[in-house]
């Protein structure tokens, strides 16, 4: 049987924050994958049929052992991977609780303030999202 590969690959993430339990200071996570040596928001792709804000919420789940309540819809990110197009929904998620485990998909997460997340960030075009977080908090 063969099968036929989606023209797009589809998948989801939040950009997960919280406030520092140390002085209140917004903090945002980080995912690093060891598979790329690179920091992102955590996000992967979606199962068949699932809806989008739950696979992201999953994928928080998943790759942080963060609860997250989500907020806004963000920009949908696409770029070329493996070549194919991926097509990635984000949103804004507070984290209400974490229990991170590392895992062979993701070793580490970081929670850092909005500008030294921006300046970790593995991918130019996850930068934006920082800042579209930001105004959508300040709108809150």
């Amino acid at each position: 049987m063969t099968r036929t590969k989606e023209p797009v690959v589809r998948a989801a993430g939040c950009v997960l924050w919280r406030r520092s339990p140390v002085d209140g200071a917004l903090e945002l996570c980080l995912v690093h994958r060891p598979k790329y040596d690179d920091w992102s928001w955590p996000k992967g792709k979606l199962k068949r049929g699932e809806d989008p804000l739950a696979g992201a919420l999953r994928e928080v789940a998943e790759e942080t052992g963060c609860t997250a309540v989500p907020g806004a819809e963000l920009s949908t990110l696409r770029y070329m991977a493996n070549g194919r197009l991926k097509q990635v929904r984000y949103w804004a998620a507070e984290a209400t609780g974490c229990r991170f485990t590392p895992s062979d998909e993701v070793d580490r997460i970081l929670w850092l303030s909005p500008a030294a997340a921006r300046s970790r960030l593995t991918q130019y075009r996850d930068r934006e999202l920082v800042d579209e977080l930001l105004t959508t908090l300040r709108l809150a």
